[in-house]
């Protein structure tokens, strides 16, 4: 090897080490200048309208994102936001239309996003509301008009509960029009709007897909705030979050600068496009896949979190503190690989 050759040879090797020295006190010491996405955060007890495309608007500050269609037929939310929220979703809708709330479509049974349900409903007006005879429904509230409340069958399930028995949430709050089937078409306002059951965190998840406008709001299949909050007891896994964003990517188009495009709501956050949901799912991939061969070569669960298998992504998706840590993703995605050993996607 000549002088020169062997002078960018060392070159190169410190070059190398300097940026893994950078990279590792970036995740260690948390350094103010960091890089960090832009997360569009608001005030809790704000509740802010982001215009989307046409008729679609998101609400973000209520819990979950919270998508709005509004046109002359009423309006349809995705997704009601949390229980102590409503008044201040409701002031935000009334700024986009003042028609009657219709229909509302629960992506999930998580407080966050099916919370509002029963309050918000009480707003709209679709169909008469009779509740069973109990102790929770006043008399002053049998047979009036609400909105219709749309989610996939095991969705309801868990907000009710078989006759004798007590369910955990109210009457009010549990959907009345459910379906059981792959997707539920429902034309509305000039749009056509596909609710898609995909399982992904939960196995009663749904996405809703509005073709005309080209703009899916997804629930918490992405979360732009952090790592999918994956609940096992519900039927997710690590397997069926990844099924879930390859169906997302398939539906989805980059215009011809890979930019926009259909855009996509997600569960928290901002507004992302498809090369933001292609990046999510190979972080999503690559951490299950590293986990999965930590299993393969024996490591215990306590070795595989000290291994920081989610490292490269910690910065963007992490925390150790708050309802969903990095080290409860991590439970999770090793609690899904060890119902399923194979870890292969279907």
């Amino acid at each position: 090897m000549s002088g020169t050759s062997r002078y960018w040879s060392v070159v190169a090797l410190a070059t190398c080490a300097l940026l893994m020295f950078i990279a590792e006190s970036v995740h260690t010491q948390n350094a103010p200048w960091a890089w960090a996405p832009p997360i569009h955060t608001i005030a809790r007890g704000k509740v802010e309208v982001v215009p989307v495309r046409g008729n679609v608007h998101m609400l973000v500050g209520a819990g979950g994102n919270i998508t709005i269609h509004a046109g002359n037929d009423g309006v349809i939310a995705v997704d009601a936001g949390a229980a102590d929220m409503t008044e201040q979703v409701w002031a935000a809708i009334q700024t986009i239309s003042r028609r009657p709330l219709r229909y509302i479509i629960n992506t999930s049974d998580r407080e966050d996003y099916s919370g509002g349900n029963e309050a918000l409903a009480l707003k709209g007006s679709t169909i008469p509301f009779r509740p069973a005879e109990d102790a929770r429904v006043s008399d002053g509230m049998r047979g009036i008009q609400k909105a219709s409340i749309i989610s996939y069958l095991t969705a309801f399930e868990r907000m009710s509960a078989p006759t004798g028995k007590v369910a955990p949430r109210a009457e009010g709050a549990w959907p009345d029009n459910t379906y059981s089937t792959p997707q539920k078409k429902l034309p509305f306002n000039e749009e056509s709007i596909v609710i898609m059951h995909v399982p992904s965190t939960t196995d009663g998840h749904s996405i809703v897909y509005f073709r005309t406008s080209d703009v899916i709001s997804v629930g918490d299949l992405v979360d732009m705030t952090g790592y999918p909050r994956i609940d096992i007891q519900a039927g997710g896994t690590a397997d069926t979050v990844l099924e879930g964003l390859n169906r997302l990517i398939e539906l989805t188009v980059p215009n011809r600068k890979s930019e926009a495009g259909t855009l996509v709501i997600p569960g928290r956050g901002r507004l992302v496009d498809q090369p933001e949901v292609v990046y999510y799912q190979q972080m999503v991939a690559i951490v299950r896949d590293r986990v999965k061969d930590m299993i393969g070569r024996g490591m215990t669960l306590e070795q595989i979190k000290a291994a920081r298998p989610s490292r490269d992504y910690d910065l963007r998706y992490g925390t150790n503190t708050g309802p969903w840590t990095t080290s409860m993703f991590i439970d999770a995605v090793y609690a899904g690989l060890a119902k399923n050993p194979g870890g292969e996607l279907r």
